[in-house]
């Protein structure tokens, strides 16, 4: 299976590029997505962004009509070298935060000294995610709507155990992202407004 992340504006090329290579496909809607089976039998899932359901007609025209973007949603994107987040109203970006942290590398050193820098990258680490924290819930504190999280996973936990981020709700999809700088926040936030679609080829 192959999952990839389809723009909204792109999703009618999508569709007639894959009934090209697998042939005609019919359509029908289950758990809140468009199912599709082409004539050489592979398949697609495509889900609506931002953890949607769609309930609408099994066409993919109607599918792409009915994405769209909550008044209030936000983006998280946590690794240990900084952090980046958003919020946003519709597709118009709000308040906003990146920040980077040196969190100390691997040492080649053994005993003591590895211990140390052990110990010392572990500090800087939960500093760092303190930071995000902070931030997170300044910005993200009572969200409404749907965020999508990005980047290390355990990292994205450690911010996310704040009390103050408890009441957000997470969504699909991950976003692998690199270390977040203001740039990757802002692939990230037309990402996360895309159409999830999942392949099997046959």
């Amino acid at each position: 299976m192959t999952q990839v992340l389809v723009p909204t504006a792109r999703w009618a090329r999508w569709v007639e590029n894959f009934e090209r290579s697998h042939g005609p496909a019919s359509y029908d809607v289950r758990d809140g997505a468009l199912h599709g089976v082409a004539d050489d039998g592979s398949t697609v899932v495509a889900r609506l962004p931002l953890g949607a359901s769609y309930d609408g007609p099994a066409e993919p025209t109607a599918f792409v009509a009915a994405a769209g973007v909550p008044d209030d949603w936000g983006v998280l994107l946590v690794r240990k070298g900084g952090f980046a987040m958003a919020r946003l109203a519709g597709t118009a970006l709000g308040e906003s935060k990146t920040g980077q942290r040196h969190v100390q590398g691997r040492t080649k050193a053994g005993g003591q000294s590895q211990q140390r820098f052990a110990r010392r990258r572990d500090n800087q680490a939960r500093q760092a995610y303190e930071a995000a924290a902070d931030h997170a819930a300044r910005i993200l504190g009572g969200l409404r709507g749907p965020l999508v999280t990005g980047g290390d996973h355990g990292a994205v936990e450690e911010v996310l155990e704040d009390p103050r981020l408890r009441g957000v709700v997470r969504v699909e999809p991950w976003l692998a992202v690199p270390d977040p700088r203001r740039s990757v926040l802002e692939g990230a936030v037309a990402d996360a407004q895309a159409l999830v679609v999942e392949v099997v080829n046959a």
